[in-house]
């Protein structure tokens, strides 16, 4: 069984500057190595927030913010990972909006991408957003993590069709405070529903006319909460262990009765 210490970096963003988000995050990933982390994860658009309607937002694939995670990566032998706007390089000329993409850089250099499924037609974000199609799971050294951001907390079937082979779900997101409530209690349903840890990493302060309160949270397979904060910047450090899920899953054989 093996044992992935996280760190989720609740962060405020600098609107539309990316140079000074990176100079911001840089030190948290240091600091985070210090703590002992093997994974480190920023919120939703770390880079840029929110801000799919802005012309130009788009990165190339392995642009400016994808590149920033996976040089953390490597400078400090650890998995970093948030979302960021990238163009796909089969995109269209005739569509090049950016895809929400959780970038997750490894140590050695190995880049995921999973590319958000679900615009939020709610504020009209499938205009600037174009959906992804595939789910995407991660193996870090015995740890089987599969990503999500924000808005996909909300579709419980899909989490439910990773469940099997997951350990940890993480999701990054910039979920509004007006909704506070909403991202708390499907965070820690995703969870006990799923048996598995859920890293729950959402930014604070304001952007794009709205204010977000952060409610990070890393969760536990019996839906207990670890650690979480509120309101303020700040890392929350918890060990995810794979002998945990395992034993939850097997003295609650929930699962198995799923049809």
């Amino acid at each position: 069984m093996t044992v992935l210490r996280v760190a989720a970096v609740q962060h405020d963003i600098v609107w539309h500057e990316r140079e000074a988000n990176f100079a911001a995050l840089a030190p948290r990933v240091a600091a985070a190595a210090a703590g002992g982390a093997g994974l480190v994860l920023f919120t939703e658009t770390f880079s840029t927030g929110f801000s799919f309607d802005t012309p130009g937002i788009g990165e190339p694939e392995g642009g400016p913010s994808s590149s920033f995670l996976a040089a953390q990566a490597a400078q400090h032998g650890l998995w970093v990972g948030g979302s960021c706007p990238e163009i796909a390089p089969d995109a269209p000329a005739d569509d090049q909006r950016p895809s929400n993409v959780f970038v997750l850089a490894g140590p050695d250099g190995t880049v995921h991408r999973y590319r958000k499924i679900h615009p939020f037609s709610h504020a009209g974000e499938e205009r600037y957003v174009r959906a992804g199609a595939e789910f995407v799971t991660v193996d870090i050294g015995g740890v089987r993590c599969s990503l999500f951001v924000c808005y996909d907390l909300r579709f419980a079937d899909e989490f439910w069709a990773l469940g099997p082979d997951t350990d940890a779900y993480l999701v990054v997101a910039n979920w509004p405070a007006s909704r506070r409530a909403h991202w708390s209690a499907l965070a820690r349903a995703r969870a006990i529903e799923n048996q598995a840890y859920v890293v729950a990493v959402n930014r604070v302060g304001s952007g794009g006319g709205l204010d977000y309160i952060g409610d990070s949270a890393i969760i536990d397979p019996l839906g207990e909460t670890l650690v979480g904060a509120a309101g303020v910047e700040t890392i929350l450090f918890a060990d995810v262990d794979t002998a945990v899920v395992a034993d939850t899953r097997d003295r609650f054989r929930f699962l198995q009765d799923r049809r």
